[in-house]
């Protein structure tokens, strides 16, 4: 799930998109109203977890301005606002759902999960296909020729990206950058381990090669022919 997190506080920030990133998921993060709206407006997200309190834009602004330009994305305020008011007032500007500050990462990862079930355009937004290889990112379940294929954390946040991108040449530093959230680090061979483990499930029980090395460039993922 390709989540944005507009949060200033740069704790709950870390707390969240790491969990998220546990999770497998694909977490942005904006750590101001300006920047998370910019954000909202030009990048396709599955959901968004936004602040209310926020530097420049205040999130209701931005749940206002998203609504009124048509976006649907589902959103959750996250904010240590409780009042039942306040609730009220986020609901009412077009939020799907309000949780409160201090609060369990487990909570918030159910919310999304449900929030997500529920939306009628999910089935198109959250399932990935490349040739005969399906991605559900919502029952985080990967099947290849009608098999399915387990996948860890990482490997699974790691064919997502490579799923999003496909037919495009990713370089080792993209994919560190994008699925380990790494500055380029020359001594490190993470991404080589896991494209190799990522092969040996999605590609090597099966007739096709999709998972491609490109010398001196990165990896491919095509659609097979």
């Amino acid at each position: 799930m390709k989540v944005l997190v507009i949060e200033d506080d740069r704790s709950t920030a870390d707390y969240v998109t790491g969990g998220l990133k546990e999770e497998g998921h694909d977490p942005d993060h904006a750590a101001s109203g300006p920047m998370g709206l910019e954000l909202a407006c030009t990048r396709d997200y599955d959901a968004m977890v936004i602040d209310r309190m926020l530097p420049g834009i205040d999130g209701l602004s931005i749940v206002r301005a998203l609504r009124s330009s048509g976006r649907d994305t589902p959103v959750i305020f996250l904010t240590s606002v409780s009042g039942l008011d306040d609730r009220v007032e986020g609901l009412e500007a077009g939020a799907d759902d309000y949780l409160v500050k201090p609060f369990a990462f487990s909570e918030l990862m159910a919310r999304l999960n449900a929030l997500a079930r529920r939306s009628p355009m999910r089935k198109e937004e959250t399932v990935l296909k490349v040739g005969d290889l399906e991605m559900n990112l919502i029952a985080r379940t990967v099947k290849r020729e009608g098999q399915e294929i387990d996948l860890q954390p990482r490997e699974f946040r790691l064919l997502e990206y490579m799923m999003r991108n496909r037919g495009r040449v990713l370089t080792r530093t993209m994919l560190l950058e994008r699925v380990w959230d790494f500055h380029f680090d020359p001594k490190t061979n993470v991404v080589e381990t896991h494209v190799s483990r990522l092969r040996g499930k999605v590609d090597r029980p099966f007739a096709t090669e999709m998972i491609k090395t490109i010398r001196g460039s990165g990896y491919v993922l095509n659609v097979p022919s």
